[in-house]
């Protein structure tokens, strides 16, 4: 959207919604006065941002989700150096020239936040969901505070930040102050798409006032999020639309959110563990023929979905949830797996492949990050639209400017300013 007032040509900018405007010829020589840039997505070409010398400047795009490259269009139309009415005809023929050009692959930060034992609220990681040190103190992980953390990785180049609230709050998420300041302090300092999860779901306080799914999510977006992620209780309502042969009571949080923020604004996350099997027909289940062997030489796996932060598991694979919550208004999954979380050696690509072949939604894979290698191998391997890591960034092991290299090496497309 250079002709809009950015730098490049070859800037990418975040785009929400899924109307856009076409440009028409006006009548009589009517609104020459108007420059126009153009987005190409696949076969559509739209309008994607109008102005009218310093009076009017309007985006399809979201500038303040759009990095640094978003911010230098605000500040350009600011300051008045964004196009005058007069350079229309030159605006056109510098509008965005995007043939052939795919979407972004995403690099996405994720914080796990919850409360330590002195009540301080801290990012944490776990070793395939335990996030206590292995010592005598058996202490909560801390490893850094979240705002701080979150604005590193905005500056290091992360496309999206996500938050996962794994504290204690879970039981009351409305008063879940402290996150709700995290989200807004946040919200401040980072100009990308911001995602969080942890107790989106109905619930009683100790009051006996009731609360639904989209009372807490309100109070996220208020708070600065741009999308909510829902867990264990997708699982739940998926089972339950399978068990009512796949019928909708538009009553589920996924279809309440959705129906008044939009399926962007819905995130699903899955927790799948890998369940080995002799013969496809042992589970009435999804099952692929792996070339991983299970621990008895077993070809065959489904990916058992788990609820309560990997605590418990359920009689529903990966594959049957990614398809219900899709049907039922999600937006995004994004796929973790207990086996590889911590580990360091790579996403399950097999479980990514599955799931991101299967359903028309957005795939984020997580779990398994070791090297910037992973992130290639993801998104060269599967049909994932993003990739998800933790540990690696926390840590400093690398940086999300390299793995944004390493993509580039390879050809894969990604947001670099």
């Amino acid at each position: 959207p250079s002709s809009a007032g950015g730098d490049s040509d070859q800037s990418r900018v975040y785009f929400v919604h899924s109307y856009h405007a076409k440009e028409a010829k006006a009548a009589n020589g009517a609104g020459s006065d108007w420059a126009l840039a153009e987005t190409q997505y696949g076969d559509s070409r739209f309008v994607s941002a109008i102005h009218n010398g310093s009076q009017v400047f309007a985006t399809q795009f979201h500038p303040e989700k759009s990095g640094k490259t978003g911010l230098k269009v605000l500040e350009n139309f600011l300051s008045g150096k964004a196009l005058k009415a007069n350079d229309a005809s030159a605006a056109a023929s510098r509008s965005v020239q995007a043939e052939g050009e795919t979407l972004a692959k995403r690099v996405i930060a994720c914080l796990d936040v919850r409360s330590n034992d002195n009540g301080d609220l801290v990012v944490t990681k776990g070793d395939q969901y335990d996030v206590r040190e292995k010592t005598d103190s058996n202490e909560v992980r801390n490893l850094g505070r979240p705002v701080d953390l979150a604005t590193q990785y905005y500056h290091w180049g992360a496309d999206e930040v996500t938050f996962l609230n794994i504290t204690g709050f879970r039981d009351f998420p409305l008063s879940d102050l402290p996150m709700l300041e995290v989200l807004k302090k946040t919200s401040e300092k980072v100009f990308v798409p911001l995602t969080v999860g942890g107790g989106i779901r109905e619930f009683t306080d100790s009051q006996g006032t009731s609360y639904t799914s989209l009372d807490v999510a309100s109070e996220y977006f208020k708070g600065g999020a741009d999308k909510i992620s829902i867990g264990s209780d997708a699982v739940y309502i998926a089972e339950d639309y399978l068990r009512n042969n796949k019928q909708k009571h538009g009553t589920t949080s996924i279809e309440q959110i959705s129906e008044r923020y939009g399926k962007q604004a819905v995130v699903v996350s899955i927790d799948p563990r890998r369940v080995y099997v002799a013969d496809p027909s042992d589970v009435p289940l999804k099952t692929i023929h792996t070339s991983i062997p299970g621990p008895n030489g077993e070809r065959y796996c489904w990916w058992e979905c788990t609820v309560k932060g990997g605590r418990e598991g359920r009689p529903i694979g990966a594959y049957e949830v990614a398809i219900a919550v899709e049907d039922l208004g999600a937006g995004e999954i994004l796929l973790n797996s207990i086996d590889r979380d911590g580990t360091g050696s790579g996403f399950d690509l097999e479980l990514v492949e599955l799931i991101s072949g299967s359903v028309n939604i957005p795939v984020i894979a997580s779990s398994g990050a070791g090297s910037t290698r992973h992130f290639v191998d993801v998104f060269e391997g599967t049909r994932a639209s993003a990739a998800l890591a933790a540990g690696i960034f926390h840590r400093k092991e690398i940086n999300i400017s390299e793995v944004k290299d390493d993509m580039k090496a390879n050809r894969i497309p990604a947001r670099i300013e």
